[in-house]
């Protein structure tokens, strides 16, 4: 769980970086250029595939690990307590990673499956003014539906809370502890929760109310 969760940390790093191009407000001129290299370059489409592997990888071991806790206590407590070391998102790491999950798919479906031609075309869309594929115009006419950006920003939220627990256990399970630098990894994980999911759900929010353009 702590490998795969903090590889799919650093895709999360790459992915926020690409996406943010957007804030550039050009037409989606940059954000079309970085990710059509994103989408062509052998290296980065070889990644693509480990990064499936890894997910999958992080769901079979959350699954698995959910199971073995549910073993140990076929039956519940009567009565369950709060923790003051035990947060609530810290006990709901399942749930929190189930909801992510159906936010992947509803993504993947969204721009993955088009841009590579699975499922439609990016070529069904007009070209940007340097005559690229356009993927920003699909990112302006998917959030034009203020459903699918609640969905965004629910999902971002719950990714939030995923990673605000996820982050520094996943240093603990590596048994990368000590007392001196457990407190910077703890606060880096805090910073690092609140700014990629804030800037992944700001890019549909900007897009609905025509901040970007």
């Amino acid at each position: 769980m702590a490998l795969t969760g903090l590889f799919l940390i650093t895709f999360l790093v790459v992915h926020a970086g690409v996406n943010a191009m957007i804030f550039w407000n050009d037409g989606g001129v940059t954000f079309n250029m970085v990710a059509h290299f994103f989408g062509t370059n052998i290296f980065i489409r070889t990644m693509e595939i480990v990064l499936f592997l890894g997910l999958i990888a992080h769901v079979v071991d959350g699954l698995m690990l959910w199971r073995q806790n549910r073993a140990a206590r076929p039956v519940k407590y009567a009565m369950e307590k709060g923790s003051a070391s035990r947060s609530w998102y810290s006990a709901s790491m399942g749930i929190l990673g189930t909801l992510i999950l159906l936010f992947l798919i509803v993504h993947l479906w969204h721009f993955w499956v088009k841009s590579r031609g699975i499922v439609g075309s990016l070529d069904e869309l007009p070209l940007d003014p340097e005559g690229q594929e356009n993927l920003f115009a699909l990112m302006v006419q998917t959030f034009e539906n203020p459903i699918v950006v609640v969905i965004y920003v629910l999902g971002c939220f719950s990714l939030f809370w995923h990673l605000l627990h996820g982050f520094k256990s996943a240093f603990q399970s590596l048994g990368l502890n000590h007392k001196r630098y457990n407190p910077i990894i703890a606060a880096f994980g805090v910073v690092f929760s609140i700014i990629v999911p804030t800037l992944f759900a700001l890019m549909p929010v900007s897009m609905y109310f025509g901040w970007i353009q």
